[in-house]
């Protein structure tokens, strides 16, 4: 009787417990299994109990990295390790999992427990909050890039000349089809070339084209890349790379909206919109006498200056995990996050190849990475040549090290602007009280 009630109050006990928990023996037959764990994997404790564990708790690690045998055999516990689980309706639920030895009274190992928390709510907040950084597949949450980004609307609707300024590998193509995909000219084509990639001469039948006979190879006529972007968007990359010939060339199609094909004394019509970028400042380059300040003129209408990542650090997190989801799902793989160890030293590094680099990055861990989550060793070894004052690879980690690179953007922007809390406040997009809060709560101070 006594232990029928004992029995009755566990079984109570487990029920009251918003996370799904369950139970094994050593042969993983569920002994016990909660109405939260009912819940969750949609399957009725009177079909679970008797039951093999790997058949009812379907998971992304059953079959290679099981959290709970791992437990029972090492003694090691696992805890809030995130992974999926597939329902009864075949639906995957994010979940959060802790496993333990359960032992009987002289010690002995006789099974295991897991319980389980449903993420399903925290994933979804995850996916609005990342919906909300997302504009045409520019992904940020930094202020600087975000007030581009909330102006590139009214850019589009114009038919002006753009300039994209940054470094390689910040998104300057990304930001141009943006502007393309907003425009009204987003129905024509958008056609893109690298003026960095190619001979002076070749460049310039590439862009205008030539007639049958222009020269000795010219056997039949070719349009150029002008001729093929009627009605749409050219983008012109790397424009400082141009000869000062070819300068004048392209400073005549931007004046007159006309240009002539190689061979050919007729002109063209140049229905298109231009949009230049440059990883190089063209007023350094006018200033040094490599570029023409006439043509500047022409292409600077509205200039844009994309930030390098390692200006943009709170990007790092957003950035991983997206590239993260896109090469798991190219790969066939199952990866599931990105652990602290492993995030700090994303965050440590300095990128100086940008969000290129560090999708490069992410690729190369999914390749390597044999676990649910990315680990720091799946990581490339020359990512421990950290930036200087950001601390080295043998530096004690963190316990919170989005907190650090929270810490570091505030300390940052405080410089920028001298101190000024309100002005911080306002260009980290936060009220000035909750500035003051982190202020102390990262005991910061500004030179």
């Amino acid at each position: 009787m006594a232990g029928s009630l004992e029995q009755h109050v566990r079984e109570v006990i487990l029920d009251s417990i918003a996370d799904g928990v369950f139970t094994v023996d050593e042969d993983w037959k569920i002994t016990s299994f909660n109405r939260a764990a009912e819940r969750i994997t949609g399957v009725p404790r009177t079909q679970a109990l008797g039951k093999k564990c790997f058949d009812v708790f379907q998971s992304s690690i059953c079959q290679t990295n099981c959290a709970l045998r791992d437990t029972i055999r090492s003694g090691r516990q696992w805890v809030d390790r995130r992974i999926n689980v597939l329902n009864s309706q075949g639906e995957e639920i994010p979940v959060s999992i802790s496993t333990s030895i359960l032992r009987d009274e002289k010690g002995r190992a006789v099974g295991g427990v897991e319980t389980f928390r449903d993420l399903s709510a925290i994933e979804l907040l995850r996916k609005q909050v990342e919906d909300r950084y997302t504009f045409h597949d520019i992904i940020t949450k930094s202020h600087p890039l975000r007030r581009i980004l909330d102006i590139l609307p009214d850019i589009a609707a114009s038919d002006t000349t753009v300039l994209i300024e940054g470094p390689t590998g910040t998104g300057k193509e990304l930001v141009a089809k943006a502007i393309h995909n907003l425009s009204r000219r987003a129905k024509q084509k958008y056609v893109a070339v690298n003026c960095g990639a190619l001979p002076d001469t070749l460049l310039e039948s590439e862009l205008f084209g030539y007639k049958k006979g222009a020269f000795t190879d010219a056997k039949k006529d070719k349009p150029g890349r002008f001729a093929l972007a009627k009605g749409g968007t050219l983008f012109l990359d790397e424009i400082s790379d141009i000869s000062p010939a070819l300068q004048v060339k392209l400073l005549r199609v931007l004046q007159e909206k006309e240009y002539e094909p190689l061979g050919d004394t007729a002109t063209v019509k140049a229905d298109v919109r231009v949009i230049a970028a440059s990883n190089q400042s063209l007023t350094e380059r006018v200033a040094r006498g490599a570029f023409r300040e006439d043509l500047l003129y022409r292409l600077n209408v509205v200039k844009l200056v994309l930030p390098p990542l390692c200006e943009r650090r709170e990007d790092i997190p957003l950035l991983a995990h997206h590239f993260l989801r896109q090469f798991s799902a190219q790969q066939g793989k199952r990866l599931d996050g990105i652990t602290e160890e492993a995030m700090l030293v994303l965050l440590r590094h300095s990128f100086p190849g940008n969000v290129r680099e560090l999708q490069n990055v992410i690729e190369y861990a999914v390749v390597l990475c044999h676990s649910d989550r990315v680990q720091a060793d799946c990581l490339p070894s020359y990512l421990g040549d950290v930036s200087p004052g950001l601390g080295g690879p043998a530096a004690r980690p963190p316990s919170n090290p989005l907190g650090e690179a929270e810490a570091e953007i505030i300390l940052r922007t405080l410089r920028q602007y001298e101190g000024h809390r309100g002005k911080t406040a306002a260009a980290l997009g936060i009220d000035k009280s909750t500035l003051w809060r982190k202020i102390k709560k990262y005991a910061l101070t500004c030179p």
